[in-house]
C-alpha cells in the first residue's frame, strides 16, 4: 500500500509541473494572438489597393502577359505549404498538410509535375520522413513573420513561374498556396488557393455603381504588370504568412487549454486513487493494531 501510495504522489507532482507548462504556453499563445490579429488588419488596406490596382490592369487591357495567362500546355505546378515551426498546436500543421496531399493529388489527375515549397518545419520533417522531394524550405519565423520573409519567398516562386517549365525543370506553370486563414479564436480553415496564373481576385469592397472610369497605362500594360505583380504576389504570401501565424496561435492555445482541463482533470482522478490508497492502509494498520491486541491478550490469559 505505501508503495501504490508514493507512486500515485509521484504522479501527482509530475502533472502539476505539466499543468504549469501548459497554462503558461496557453497565456502566451492568448497574449500573441492579438498582435497577430493586429498585423493581419493592418496589412489588408494594402494587400485591397493592390488587387485593386491589378485587377485594373488586368481587365481594362489586353497585354498577353505571362503572369495573367494561362499555359496552353501546362506541365508543371509549384505548391507553397505554410505550417508550422513548432508542434503543441493540434492540427494546424496537419490540417494543411492533408490540404496540400489533396491539391497535389488533383494536380497529377491533370497531368502535372508537382514541386513543393515549404514553410516550417513540420512540413519540412513531413516531407523528409517520406523522401519527398522540397523544391526549396524556410523554417524560423512561422509564429512571427516579416515582410522580408513574404519577398523571399515570392522571389523564389516568380523567378520559378517566369522560366519555361517545357525547357527548365525548375519552371512551373501554375502556383498554388495552403496556408490556414483565420476565422475565430475557436475556428481555422485550411484552404488552397491559385495565386499565378493570376484568376480573378475576390473583393471585399462594395462593385462602383455609374459610369466605369478610362484607364490609360504608362508607358505600356506590360510595363505596370511587370511592376505590380511581384508586390502583388509578395502581398498575398505575406498576408497568407500572418494569417497563418494567427491560426497557430489560436490552435496552440486551444491545445494547451485542453491539455490544462486533461491536466486538471487527471490530477482529481489520482488524488482519489491516493486518498483512497491511504484510506485502505490506515484500514490496514488499524486491523494489524486490534489484530495485535486481541492476540496480546489472548497470550496473556492463557499465561494466567
Amino acid at each position: 500500500m505505501g508503495a501504490q501510495l508514493r507512486i500515485y504522489r509521484r504522479r501527482i507532482r509530475s502533472v502539476k509541473a505539466t499543468k504549469k507548462i501548459t497554462r503558461a504556453m496557453e497565456l502566451i499563445s492568448a497574449s500573441r494572438i492579438v498582435k497577430a490579429q493586429q498585423r493581419v488588419a493592418a496589412s489588408t488596406p494594402y494587400a485591397n489597393e493592390l488587387t485593386r490596382a491589378v485587377s485594373a490592369v488586368a481587365t481594362f487591357s489586353s497585354t498577353d502577359h505571362p503572369l495573367t495567362t494561362e499555359s496552353k500546355n501546362p506541365r508543371r505546378a509549384a505548391i507553397l505549404i505554410i505550417t508550422a515551426d513548432r508542434g503543441m498546436a493540434g492540427a494546424y500543421s496537419s490540417n494543411a498538410i492533408k490540404e496540400a496531399d489533396g491539391l497535389a493529388v488533383t494536380l497529377k489527375e491533370r497531368g502535372l509535375d508537382v514541386r513543393s515549397y515549404l514553410v516550417g518545419r513540420k512540413a519540412v520533417n513531413y516531407f523528409k520522413f517520406r523522401n519527398r522531394p522540397i523544391a526549396n524550405s524556410w523554417t524560423g519565423f512561422s509564429d512571427n513573420p516579416t515582410y522580408a520573409n513574404a519577398k523571399s519567398i515570392a522571389d523564389e516562386l516568380i523567378t520559378s513561374f517566369l522560366k519555361d517549365a517545357a525547357v527548365d525543370v525548375e519552371g512551373v506553370d501554375e502556383l498554388h498556396i495552403i496556408y490556414t486563414e483565420f476565422k475565430s479564436m475557436i475556428t481555422q480553415i485550411a484552404l488552397n488557393k491559385r495565386m499565378l496564373p493570376l484568376e480573378v481576385v475576390e473583393s471585399e469592397a462594395k462593385a462602383p455603381t455609374g459610369l466605369l472610369p478610362m484607364y490609360e497605362f504608362e508607358p505600356n500594360a506590360g510595363e505596370v504588370l511587370n511592376a505590380l505583380l511581384p508586390r502583388y504576389i509578395e502581398s498575398r504570401v505575406y498576408n497568407a504568412l500572418l494569417q497563418s501565424a494567427a491560426s497557430e496561435h489560436a490552435a496552440r492555445r486551444r491545445a494547451m487549454k485542453s491539455a490544462t482541463d486533461n491536466a486538471d482533470d487527471l490530477i482529481k482522478s489520482l488524488t482519489r486513487l491516493a486518498n483512497a490508497a491511504r484510506q485502505a492502509e490506515i484500514t490496514q494498520e488499524i486491523s494489524e493494531i486490534v489484530g495485535g491486541a486481541d492476540a496480546l491478550a489472548s497470550a496473556n490469559a492463557g499465561s494466567e
